[in-house]
């Protein structure tokens, strides 16, 4: 294999699952799993790196490529959930605390790369999770670059990218026009964006939902990626408060405001609670004709 540009490790502080950890970051042209390992290709504030993470016995291996090696090596744990602090959930509900239990290496990822979790999040407003998927694989097959390293993975497309890509160009990927403005006016304020990093939970939610087209959904989704939110609650989603409904309340449908209540007893952990959900697949019934797939290249 080829040698890697900056290698480390570290030792996890709590259980770590790997997979279920990084979950939300996707699975695609630019994120590979393997038995016990990640691949990952970024965009870092030092350049472009692909970073390889595996366990190794009680550790974590890390090797990365490109020009942003260090910087991602550095950032793994981080990245991997280690500054998640769960000390303070201790859930009532036996289900939640069953899951809890069961799950105890799931943490909160923290990739620090905002624009990065934005793009693939405005594309996945009011459209299915399987649209989103395969228009946001499309777009980084399409205008990424191949990734460092010897992965054959994709870079995400530079936000530089997509500030100078006219919005029709996104139709093939079956992105409209009102999407594809939210994205290509976050690329042209994407240090605006990623200075989020550095801000409390409070002050960078205020600058998320300052930019058009981002509202509390995409603002929580964006969170509790890329700033490591335990908390985050993405109200207006479509089928979670089905979800928690049906382990709370035993009902198939509910909504927003309901949601609302019953997690506020885990304020600071209502997160948490939404992702040991989704990664336990606990999910209401759906009524009705399924949604189809859209295609709108011919718009």
């Amino acid at each position: 294999m080829q040698v890697a540009d900056a290698e480390g490790r570290f030792e996890p502080r709590r259980p770590l699952d790997l997979r279920r950890t990084l979950n939300p970051l996707g699975y695609g042209p630019w994120a590979r799993r393997e038995e016990g390992a990640v691949w990952l290709a970024s965009r870092t504030p030092a350049g472009a790196a692909t970073l390889h993470i595996a366990r190794h016995n009680g550790s974590i291996d890390l090797r990365a490529w490109g020009p942003g090696a260090d910087w991602a090596v550095i950032h793994a744990p981080t990245l991997c959930g280690e500054e998640d602090d769960d000390s303070g959930f201790n859930p009532a509900h036996p289900l939640v605390a069953r899951l809890h239990r069961e799950t105890r290496g799931l943490r909160m990822p923290r990739t620090q790369a905002v624009f990065e979790a934005l793009v693939p999040t405005v594309i996945g407003q009011q459209v299915t999770t399987e649209e989103a998927h395969e228009s946001y694989r499309h777009i980084v097959n399409a205008l990424g670059e191949p990734a460092p390293g010897p992965a054959r993975l994709k870079l995400p497309p530079a936000p530089q990218v997509y500030a100078r890509t006219p919005y029709w160009a996104f139709h093939r990927f079956g992105v409209e026009r009102r999407r594809a403005d939210v994205i290509i006016r976050a690329a042209r304020s994407v240090k605006r964006l990623e200075e989020t990093v550095k801000m409390d939970l409070a002050s960078a939610y205020r600058r998320l939902l300052a930019f058009p087209g981002v509202g509390p959904w995409t603002a929580a989704k964006v969170a509790m990626v890329a700033l490591g939110d335990a908390d985050a609650v993405p109200v207006g989603d479509y089928h979670l408060p089905h979800s928690i409904g049906l382990v709370f309340d035993g009902t198939a449908r509910s909504t927003d405001e309901r949601m609302l209540e019953l997690l506020e007893p885990y304020r600071g952990h209502r997160g948490r609670v939404i992702r040991l959900i989704v990664e336990a697949g606990i999910a209401a019934p759906r009524f009705g004709p399924r949604k189809p797939l859209r295609n709108i290249a011919g718009m």
